[in-house]
């Protein structure tokens, strides 16, 4: 079994949402031959929960305005930690940066297909380590800055 046209198409418009939003490391999963409950899954992540919000807000408008979709579950979004969007055809899970690191779900999902993704979304590869050395170099040259007053 294979993820469906419907899948695809929602999946694409979710990651081009979500990398118009500047989510980081955008990937989708097809998830049909091991899961009997949707088709595929779409991760990304942000660094910080503003941004993890914003992300979700972004692809629930642009599903439901563009194709119609409205998800049948929202979960995660009090914290803005995780949260997953479940259109029964796709689940869309955005994470804070720190969660995806910690819970990987990429492992899980590894021998899985990957799906191909507009390349917007593909050109979000990398962008959350990017982003983690521009802090630390920042926060560095801060107490670099903090040792010198």
């Amino acid at each position: 079994m294979t993820a469906t046209d419907r899948s695809i198409e929602l999946i694409n418009a979710a990651a081009q949402a979500a990398a118009d939003k500047l989510a980081h490391d955008i990937v989708a999963y097809d998830v049909s031959d091991v899961l009997s409950i949707t088709d595929a899954f779409l991760l990304a992540s942000a660094p910080n929960d503003r941004q993890v919000k914003s992300i979700v807000d972004e692809i629930e408008e642009r599903l439901n305005k563009d194709l119609g979709a409205k998800p049948v579950r929202r979960e995660g979004d009090r914290e803005a930690r995780w949260v997953l969007l479940d259109y029964v055809d796709i689940v869309v899970h955005v994470q804070h940066s720190e969660e995806r690191v910690f819970y990987a779900l990429e492992r899980l999902w590894k021998d899985c297909p990957e799906l191909d993704l507009p390349e917007e979304a593909k050109a979000t590869r990398g962008k959350a380590a990017e982003h983690a050395r521009a802090t630390a170099a920042q926060t560095s040259a801060d107490e670099r800055d903090g040792e010198l007053s």
